[in-house]
């Protein structure tokens, strides 16, 4: 509940505010008056008469009515103050900054409890508890600094950890990004991040709110809300990137099956996140720089050509374009960028950095290329790092940056530029200010002088500019975010899946547990994936009669045991009925041993589509590698289910293994249009039946023609 005594209170009372500003209470106070707040302020403090200029009130109970109460006492304590200053003072917003609460004891689980009952009761925002506080161009509500530029067009940063805000909002500050908001939700009791997002998307003013959100989260309460809000955010042009910590696989689950081993938590968050096409970072600096990249302007005329990434430049910084991303592949494709530098070693790494991220530095060449060097000084290479020496300076730099503007094949400028100790860097930065407002392209500022050019760094960004201080962690941000792909719609297509023969099916099944291979491949036929010839049998004749028919060789597995492989019970290449009457009973002799199948043995690269079904997620859907590949690489791609193609696209291309999916060494690529359409077909099957626990198609068998099911497993949860 986010209301405006929480957001533009005309009355903030501190409650244990102190002269101490080296402790919580008195920095509170401290930045509340150093941010210019207009409205009343008052402090409680049983034993001081002033604090910080301010006459204090000895008990909370002298007060008059009042709209926002930061609470810095101990918990202990935060009952009692709630409900005296709801129900006497007409308090209606609470921050309390103050720990000791569910993050600690039981104990102190019953008084966060009992804080949000009287809120509930009388309507009361709540922030926190155990937070840093709330930062707002309204009021600067934190004990913490540093206390960054605050700005409309600023960035919303959310965080459910105070100290690592303290630390993110470090990293912006060095670089130059502004922030609108902070907000530290603490143990997000009532308002956790989901509730934030939220509001800002249910009140969004585009012409007055800021565009970008940052996201530090620990813990994802409301799946739902977070994906319907984020990507309602996004399609109305906002751009969010997020850090979720506290993923890592857990190793309490049994695992049975290759996804079983494999899905975890992180894994839905993956998904999660590319469904609504929240770009995902995994340290400070990246989400600082990722929020910094936000800023910038879009290309005005983004490439729309076959081998681009999944992610346009222009859809990044325009993420509300409904037009379709051309599928990846073939060389040179992705942003092409020109790189300025004056020292070679800088542009080399970032060159490298760039195309490790399927972005392009495409070559200079041609008779422009040539009138530009002869306007450098001698020596200058143009090919791309553009290198105008150490001793090129402010006149070299404003040349280089206005012929790349011109060049059609340019996307975006970066341009490297520090203290070589021979020019005056303020007249080099005046002119990168200039050609960044006056240039249609965005352009990249990297300026790795920040000690020995310092106030020269900092002029700059005062003029409202970021700084991108390390070109290899610039070009691994701006992988993540190209490689983001838009949210994908809400509504669900069926794509010719037959839901009443599906539910018709489950509700055969009598029993929990790994359903037999006929119903295994009734359900996969209810999404129209296609399936290799096979027959399941006790009978030695029958077997044989169906090898004959569908012809040799063929593969023959052992029906029961989950791991056939691990048993010995998979025998490949049969060439002859022989041969296959004496697998057949050495197969028959393993434990557990039921039947044997025997299919049609046809050759392909090796994939895999496994699903799990994670609580308040939903079926989390992974691809990549088939074989015992998937387990022992571990490259895998995670999805929501149900998938778009443009999302199933997304998985494939983010495969550190894609290279071989397209082909390799003469060898032809796999019908990757194929492949994503089992992906989702198969994922539009488990929006209809959550049943299904875990399921496993390893191997797919994929050549340029086609990709088909050769193996399977299903675990249905009556």
């Amino acid at each position: 509940m986010i209301n405006r005594q929480l957001l533009q209170p005309e009355s903030i009372v501190v409650i244990g505010g102190s002269n101490n500003v080296h402790k919580p209470g008195g920095a509170v106070v401290r930045n509340l008056l150093s941010g210019g707040y207009q409205g009343t302020l008052r402090v409680v403090n049983p034993k001081e008469d002033e604090v910080q200029g301010i006459k204090a009130f000895h008990d909370a109970r002298e007060l008059p009515p009042t709209d926002l109460a930061i609470l810095v006492v101990a918990a202990k304590y935060c009952p009692d103050y709630v409900r005296l200053l709801a129900a006497e003072k007409f308090v209606r917003a609470f921050i309390i900054i103050s720990a000791g609460f569910s993050e600690e004891t039981h104990e102190g689980a019953l008084l966060e409890q009992q804080i949000l009952d009287i809120c509930e009761q009388y309507g009361c925002a709540l922030i926190g508890p155990n937070c840093i506080g709330l930062l707002t161009r309204w009021h600067h509500s934190v004990f913490t600094r540093p206390i960054p530029q605050l700005n409309p067009k600023g960035v919303d940063f959310i965080s459910g950890s105070g100290a690592t805000a303290v630390f993110i909002l470090e990293s912006a500050v060095t670089k130059g990004l502004q922030f609108n908001s902070v907000w530290s939700v603490g143990n997000g009791r009532q308002i956790g991040i989901e509730s934030v997002l939220e509001y800002m998307d249910e009140h969004f003013d585009a012409e007055h709110d800021s565009m970008v959100k940052l996201l530090y989260i620990e813990n994802i309460a409301d799946p739902d809300k977070m994906l319907y809000h984020a990507t309602s955010l996004i399609r109305k042009g906002c751009r969010i990137a997020a850090i979720k910590a506290g993923s890592s696989e857990s190793g309490s689950r049994a695992a049975s099956s290759h996804t079983g081993a494999i899905a975890s938590s992180d894994s839905a968050v993956e998904a999660l996140f590319r469904k609504a096409g929240i770009v995902r970072c995994f340290s400070r600096e990246e989400l600082t720089t990722v929020g910094c990249i936000f800023t910038l302007k879009p290309t005005p005329n983004p490439s729309r050509r076959e081998g681009s990434l999944n992610t346009s430049f222009a859809d990044v910084f325009n993420s509300n374009s409904n037009q379709a991303p051309l599928p990846s592949g073939g060389a040179g494709g992705g942003l092409r960028i020109a790189i300025i530098t004056h020292a070679g070693g800088p542009g080399v790494m970032l060159t490298d950095a760039l195309s490790k991220g399927g972005m392009n530095v495409p070559p200079l060449e041609g008779p422009v290329a040539e009138e530009l060097k002869s306007k450098l000084l001698p020596g200058s290479s143009v090919a791309n790092p553009i290198d105008i020496l150490a001793t090129g300076g402010a006149e070299h730099l404003g040349i280089a940056i206005d012929y790349c503007e011109q060049m059609e094949g340019i996307d975006a400028i970066m341009v490297i530029f520090g203290t070589p100790g021979l020019v005056k860097i303020f007249e080099v930065y005046d002119v990168l200010d200039k050609k960044i407002r006056e240039c249609r392209k965005p352009i990249f500022p990297i300026l790795p002088s920040v000690s020995t050019a310092g106030p020269e760094v900092q002029e700059f960004l005062k003029r409202g500019h970021v700084n991108f201080s390390d070109e290899v962690t610039l070009a691994t941000a701006l992988a993540q975010i190209m490689k983001t792909p838009k949210p994908a719609p809400f509504e669900v297509e069926l794509y010719g899946t037959d839901i009443p023969r599906l539910h018709k099916i489950i509700g055969s099944v009598k029993e929990s547990g790994y359903v037999s291979p006929d119903v295994v491949r009734q359900i996969l036929s209810c999404a129209g994936i296609s399936l290799v010839p096979e027959l399941v049998s006790t009978s030695k004749d029958e077997l044989s009669a169906f090898a004959e028919k569908v012809g040799f060789p063929v593969v023959a597995k052992v029906v029961g045991p989950v791991h056939k492989s691990d048993v010995g019970g998979v025998a490949l290449n049969i060439r002859s009925k022989e041969v296959l009457s004496a697998e057949f009973d050495r197969m028959m002799q393993i434990p557990d041993a039921t039947a044997v199948m025997v299919q049609k043995m046809i050759k392909g690269t090796e994939l895999f589509v496994g699903a799990k079904y994670e609580p308040r997620f939903g079926h989390v859907v992974l691809c990549g590698l088939g074989g015992i590949f998937v387990e022992v690489l571990r490259d895998v791609s995670s999805g929501l289910a149900p998938l778009s193609y443009e999302e199933a696209y997304s998985m494939i291309h983010s495969l550190r293994a894609y290279k071989i999916l397209k082909g390799t060494r003469g060898q032809k690529g796999i019908n990757e249009r194929r492949y994503a359409e089992t992906i989702v077909r198969l994922s539009t099957l488990l929006r209809f039946a959550t049943e299904i626990k875990e399921m496993d198609i390893n191997p797919l068998l994929a050549d340029a023609d086609d990709v088909v099911a050769v193996d399977a497993r299903i675990r249905i949860e009556k």
